[in-house]
């Protein structure tokens, strides 16, 4: 056997295959006869000719972010998910994408200028183990140039909350960040200096600013606390907020300022305070504004307040004297509000921990015009002959989306939480496989639910319709496959067959064209090939080693081995995908970037295209049915990424 010189790839001319190493576990895959007298492990690779450029970004970080969402002067309004920060102009449908950051971003605070951003970031993991250190990105939302970048190495764990000085020209930016004390910094930002630093909580910290009057007063507030911070030189001197005769709340859970200087307060017992301007005493009370708690308090234009309800999912607007004045809810299906702020001609921009935008005014109902998952996203499959494309995540959510209009279709409550989908080659129906061994059909027309089942009791990893039709193949965790026939143009399935023989979870799986074989890789690296009519498995090479496979998902295989990289782990790729016209092959990986490889890519650590945005591991890629677009999945970060391909 010749091996490479990483010493972990080995090929056998004679018997026609090579040998891969994945932990120090050999992967056999065996080429093509036509392969086999022309193949050397030396021939280097090329990079695709194509390219990919981020398009769009499906989603908000609402769930566990704040005071995230702003209207520019441009007419964008922006926002970030994952580590994208994003520019979006809802009147053009157009999106621009600040990508400095290498990991989540979870703070952002705009100059007064309206035009200088600064976001922070948490501590990211670099591919080869290293610790990327959380920090500040100050940069311009015209040319998305980064200006500065501020605090690495200074910074613990995450950057939690961000904000500009508003009195002095904005010369001056603040930051708290997840340390256990919770550091609250204050920079000139422009020369990157740090001017001072105190130990802010032992608790959280949910909102930092400065004062609009005083550029050396910061208020921050959390759990159980508001603080008034005077900065004298290079020290932050403490004043609490008295509460006096008012029940003190769990958590004081956003901050905002009257235009005479007030501070006015939102917590998590419901009620407002308002704060005689840069003092630590109540001068107003508004009890129990709210059922529940207040998560955002928004001063508009002409000077009036709008509070933004937990529990109650309550959007109240106050007059200057705090008298009710109007109010609206945010329908059940978008979840509690998360962030108020003013949109154009007196609009409001709300956003929801259901990682949701929605717009409308008073006393009006409002509109989505971001929405996205909300919980770990592993499940995604793209329309056979449409711009279309179906995702599912573990929040239990089915989407159908439009890759032109940026919206869902539909979308669809489960019962289960969802982990893989699959269309039907007709685009009629698509399948969808849960966590719990249940995989149910959809009409992709209706979203009507067709047909239900159950095979097992463990996550079905992977669910796929075979060319013709006329087949569907569920993978699972409890190590089998398990094969239906389709009648009635996939309204009607009846078992067939169950593929034995794998000694790990199945993780992937293909179909040949002719719809006659199915291939499977699993958990511990094994590669099986199937007959799909019987499940039988097939144990003789030589039947398959030339089979055309009508897609190319299985990570471990002859044609896709190359995107490996050097010491892999058997994990580090979550996915592989071949375009329609077999020239690219895309990698999901688990250091949050998607690869662009030339197909086949047979050769060991093939070159690539990088490219960043998601923060977590990506766990899907999938090419359009015409190739003009690649989408990604994020796992934690919940994302979707739509990609030209150029």
């Amino acid at each position: 056997m010749k091996r490479s010189p990483s010493k972990d790839c080995a090929v056998n001319a004679e018997d026609g295959y090579v040998r891969m190493f994945l932990r120090a576990r050999p992967v056999t895959m065996h080429m093509p006869d036509q392969k086999r007298d022309s193949y050397s492990l030396d021939h280097k690779g090329a990079l695709p000719e194509r390219k990919l450029k981020l398009q769009w970004v499906y989603g908000y970080r609402g769930r566990d972010c704040r005071s995230n969402l702003y209207l520019l002067p441009t007419g964008e309004i922006v926002y970030f998910n994952a580590s994208v920060v994003v520019l979006y102009n809802v009147e053009e449908q157009q999106q621009r994408h600040y990508l400095g950051h290498n990991d989540d971003v979870k703070c952002l605070g705009i100059h007064p200028d309206m035009v200088t951003i600064a976001t922070g970031q948490v501590a990211g993991t670099s591919k080869d183990g290293k610790l990327l250190p959380p920090h500040v990105r100050v940069w311009d939302s015209v040319s998305l140039n980064t200006l500065h970048v501020i605090g690495m190495g200074v910074f613990d764990r995450a950057v939690t909350c961000v904000a500009f000085s508003k009195s002095n020209g904005g010369a001056h930016l603040c930051a708290v960040d997840d340390a256990n004390d919770h550091i609250l910094s204050v920079w000139n930002w422009q020369k990157e200096k740090q001017l001072a630093d105190v130990k802010c909580s032992n608790d959280s910290v949910l909102a930092a600013a400065f004062h609009p009057m005083d550029a050396n007063l910061i208020v921050t507030c959390g759990k159980s606390h508001l603080n008034l911070w005077t900065m004298d030189g290079n020290t932050l001197t403490k004043r609490q907020g008295l509460f006096e005769k008012n029940e003190k709340p769990k958590y004081v859970l956003c901050v905002a300022f009257a235009e005479n200087g007030d501070t006015i307060t939102g917590d998590s017992s419901g009620n407002i305070f308002v704060w005689a301007k840069g003092g630590n005493r109540i001068s107003q009370v508004v009890a129990r504004a709210h059922e529940g708690g207040i998560f955002s308090l928004c001063v508009l234009k002409d000077g009036t307040l709008v509070s933004g309800g937990g529990k109650d999912r309550r959007m109240v607007l106050w007059d200057h004297n705090y008298n009710k004045q109007s109010e609206m809810e945010v329908p059940e299906a978008f979840g509690p509000v998360r962030a108020v702020t003013e949109g154009k001609q007196g609009e409001l921009l709300v956003g929801t921990t259901k990682n949701t935008v929605l717009t409308g005014s008073f006393p009006e109902t409002l509109n989505p015009i971001v929405q996205g998952h909300t919980d770990e996203l592993w499940g995604l499959d793209i329309h056979p002959s449409m711009e279309q494309f179906v995702t599912c995540g573990q929040d239990k959510q089915v989407h159908l989306w439009d890759t032109n209009s940026h919206q869902p279709l539909w979308s669809k409550t489960i019962e289960d939480p969802g982990r893989c989908a699959g269309f039907h080659p007709s685009g009629a129906v698509l399948a969808v496989g849960t966590m719990t061994g249940r995989w149910l059909v959809l009409d992709a027309d209706t979203r009507d639910l067709v047909f239900m089942h159950t095979d097992g009791n463990e996550i079905i990893s992977n669910i796929k319709y075979s060319p013709d039709g006329n087949f569907l193949a569920v993978g699972s965790h409890d190590n089998f496959v398990y094969i239906y026939a389709v009648m009635e143009n996939g309204k009607k399935y009846s078992r067939v067959g169950k593929c034995t023989g794998h000694s790990s979870f199945v993780t992937h799986l293909d179909w040949s064209v002719n719809s006659q074989y199915i291939v499977t890789n699993s958990g511990d690296y094994e590669i099986l090939f199937w007959e799909a009519s019987s499940g039988k498995h097939v144990t003789s090479m030589d039947l398959v080693r030339n089979v055309e496979w009508a897609t190319s998902t299985c990570v471990l295989g002859f044609s896709v081995f190359g995107v490996w990289p050097d010491g892999a782990d058997g994990t580090d790729i979550n996915a592989v995908c071949r375009s329609h016209d077999s020239s690219l092959l895309a990698s999901a990986d688990d250091f949050g970037k998607v690869h662009l490889f030339s197909n086949p890519c047979s050769q060991p650590r093939a070159p690539s295209h990088t490219y960043g945005g998601h923060s977590s591991h990506v766990t899907n890629v999938a090419f359009l049915h015409d190739d003009s677009h690649l989408i990604s999945t994020g796992g934690n970060d919940t994302s979707i990424l739509q990609w030209v391909v150029t």
